[in-house]
């Protein structure tokens, strides 16, 4: 075993709000309409299934965003300088780190990730790809805050976060978590930092129905599964046979919501908890939201950090987005 890998076995951290899932499950199935948070997607499966809805051809955010890296990557390295740490909260399967290495090369890479089996088994196979690579996995839930272990005192923290994951946030929720990034890298003491990120964009809404809709149904397995997953942790009963995936866009808000829709009403049980579901009831589960540029950028400037650098497709449908923390 290299020295990189035995660096990857996750360190676990538990806030007193991720010890509290059956509290914030329960209250959201209270609420009218009923709700369930996105990061209760993740456990292996839905981890699994995720990776897997990024090679359909409807949803487009992941190749977009790959030609985007591709072409401006050598820029994207140049704007972060080397040797930083490199932070990566929903890190997933570390595939994304790879667009930017090995010429980044930072000092150390701490991918975050909330299903501690899937992060494992991830971050050991890019040590294995990248055996020079200093990885300190972290296994936490970062929608309820962050922290930083790793040394930054002589490598400043860029934190990385790809894909489309903050257009899940409601916006001002999407500033607080912005704003947290910031205050880690004044808490650390670091004199600089920074913060590389994948947006979304608005565009054609026949184009976004479709990417959430996509014909193989992985999406639909993907919204159906967080069932299974509450089964699991909070030993329930709640029947997902009696469930469909439901997906649209809403265009007053400029997001797409993702429900799940009762087919015929019933009754299950959850932590305990006896639950009536009616038939045509909505469960929602995740909101995406698109950002022209400039509506991002205010977003970041309102959390402390001063836009640098914007790289697009020739379409305009995806932005990544480099910043720095003022």
């Amino acid at each position: 075993m290299s020295s990189a890998a035995q660096k990857v076995a996750p360190q676990e951290i538990q806030s007193e709000e991720s010890l509290s899932v059956e509290a914030e499950v329960i209250a959201g199935l209270a609420r009218q309409p009923r709700q369930i948070s996105p990061k209760y997607f993740y456990d292996q499966k839905g981890s699994e299934l995720f990776d897997a809805i990024t090679g359909v051809d409807e949803y487009y955010v992941p190749r977009v965003e790959k030609q985007i890296f591709e072409q401006y990557a050598d820029e994207m390295c140049a704007a972060i300088g080397k040797g930083v740490t490199l932070i990566e909260p929903g890190a997933g399967s570390c595939e994304k780190i790879k667009w930017l290495l090995p010429e980044l090369e930072p000092a150390t890479y701490v991918p975050m990730d909330i299903s501690a089996e899937h992060l494992e088994i991830s971050a050991q196979a890019l040590g294995d790809a990248y055996p020079e690579l200093c990885i300190e996995p972290l296994a936490c839930d970062h929608t309820a805050g962050m922290r930083i272990e790793a040394d930054v005192s002589s490598a400043p923290p860029v934190f990385f976060y790809p894909g489309s994951s903050v257009g899940n946030y409601e916006p001002e929720v999407a500033v607080g978590f912005l704003r947290n990034m910031h205050e880690l890298m004044e808490h650390a003491g670091s004199e600089a930092g920074g913060l590389l990120i994948g947006v979304d964009a608005k565009k054609d809404s026949e184009v976004l129905h479709a990417a959430y809709n996509d014909s193989e149904g992985l999406t639909a397995d993907f919204n159906i599964n967080v069932l299974t997953h509450l089964n699991n942790l909070l030993d329930g009963s709640l029947d997902a046979d009696k469930f469909v995936h439901h997906a649209l866009y809403n265009d007053k808000y400029g997001r797409i919501e993702m429900h799940l829709r009762c087919t015929s009403s019933h009754s299950a049980e959850l932590a305990g908890q006896s639950l009536e579901f009616s038939e045509g009831e909505l469960v929602h589960t995740e909101n995406s939201y698109k950002y022209h540029p400039d509506e991002f950028v205010a977003l970041a400037e309102e959390a402390g950090f001063a836009h640098r650098n914007l790289w697009q497709d020739d379409r305009g449908w995806f932005s990544v987005m480099y910043f720095e923390a003022i």
